[in-house]
């Protein structure tokens, strides 16, 4: 019987990373994520019914998000350079991400976060991995312009592997040659958060990459939503106190800002906001509705789409024929306290006997019904 195993992106894609013989490959087989259709979340969005949508289930990496892509090239490579030690500042995934690796390789890993700003799903994953994490007085554009200085000292041999780190773009684009070679052309439009914009400039390189390479005969339309407490790409300037739930994309200026405004002109797409009650609604809806769950940053580009449809974006001849695939970039554990927050209530406790179950039952059955019809 022959053994599936995934080998990690930069064995599948090696011809397009830059990576030599001499590069040792630190890999905890990322990638190969799932493009799962989602054909009942397309009525909710309100979405003509030719439209398909797919989602690209990144919360299926090892450590839970999109940034393993990016992680494994950065730390391989700094392995390769000689560093003995790698530094990040994070909203949470890059800090879990840079951790896990950094222990594959036996680096040690220094994380900066924003102090209370961190879901704690994502935090235990970089304390877990034996990060020294050291939480600021500030914000994550705060942090990251330390880690960028302290990374600059050459008195220190440390790696930066944020997405400034252009390795980490490099690890990031192959997802976009995973949805190209699953559906077996580009899609019409690609949907994703954006937060510090490495993704959006990533997945276009991705697409762009593949086309001149003949394995694509087109690139999408790139779709970016940001939220409106953190919304600098939209709003024109930076954000000096961003706010939003969605912790992942609560960046005030992104450090890939001008690759994602080059991504988003040159596929003659978008980058706009949603407030944050739609992106709550986006992410209960999508649980509910497909059954997937995911952390609330993902619901940016959903409650993104139900803008766009209600503002008649889909609506000419070849958009009501459109595939969308649209960027999942971390699971719901993330963020487990955000999910039990959203639905306050449900918890009940009753008496351990058949009576009270059957009547809390019933209660839950007539409930149920009501909402469906």
């Amino acid at each position: 019987m022959t053994t599936m195993r995934r080998r990690g992106v930069i064995e599948n894609y090696r011809a397009y990373l830059p990576v030599t013989d001499a590069t040792p490959v630190i890999t905890l087989s990322e990638g190969d994520t799932p493009l799962v259709p989602a054909p009942r979340l397309g009525a909710w969005l309100g979405l003509p019914p030719g439209v398909r949508v797919l989602l690209k289930l990144e919360g299926m990496n090892p450590t839970g998000s999109f940034k393993d892509r990016g992680m494994t090239l950065a730390i391989s490579k700094a392995c390769e350079a000689g560093a003995k030690a790698v530094i990040c500042a994070s909203t949470g995934n890059t800090s879990a991400a840079a951790a896990a690796y950094a222990a594959r390789a036996g680096l040690a890993c220094i994380v900066l976060i924003p102090h209370g700003a961190i879901a704690l799903g994502k935090l235990s994953q970089a304390l877990i991995h034996g990060a020294h994490v050291l939480a600021i007085d500030g914000n994550f554009d705060e942090a990251l312009c330390l880690v960028r200085a302290i990374a600059d000292d050459p008195r220190r041999p440390i790696a930066l592997v944020n997405s400034v780190n252009p390795f980490r773009l490099e690890g990031q684009k192959t997802a976009a040659f995973e949805i190209v070679d699953a559906l077996g052309d580009a899609p019409d439009y690609h949907a994703l958060p954006v937060g510090n914009a490495g993704n959006i400039t990533a997945y276009w390189k991705g697409f762009v990459e593949y086309q001149a390479a003949g394995r694509a005969s087109r690139t999408p339309r790139l779709l970016g939503f940001q939220a409106w407490g953190a919304a600098p790409l939209v709003d024109g300037a930076p954000v000096a106190r961003p706010e939003t739930v969605a912790t992942a994309i609560r960046i005030g200026n992104p450090a890939s800002w001008a690759g994602a405004i080059r991504a988003r002109d040159a596929s003659g797409g978008l980058i706009d906001k949603v407030a944050d009650d739609e992106i709550l609604a986006a992410y209960q809806a999508l649980a509910r509705a497909e059954g997937v769950f995911v952390e609330p940053a993902c619901a940016a580009p959903l409650a993104g789409l139900k803008m766009l449809a209600a503002r008649g974006y889909f609506s000419g001849a070849a958009a009501t024929s459109a595939t969308i695939t649209v960027t999942m970039t971390g699971h719901g554990l993330k963020d487990p306290d955000r999910a039990i927050a959203t639905v306050p209530g449900v918890l009940r406790q009753v008496p351990a006997t058949r009576e009270a179950v059957q009547a809390a039952l019933d209660g839950m059955t007539a409930m149920a019904t009501e909402a469906v019809s």
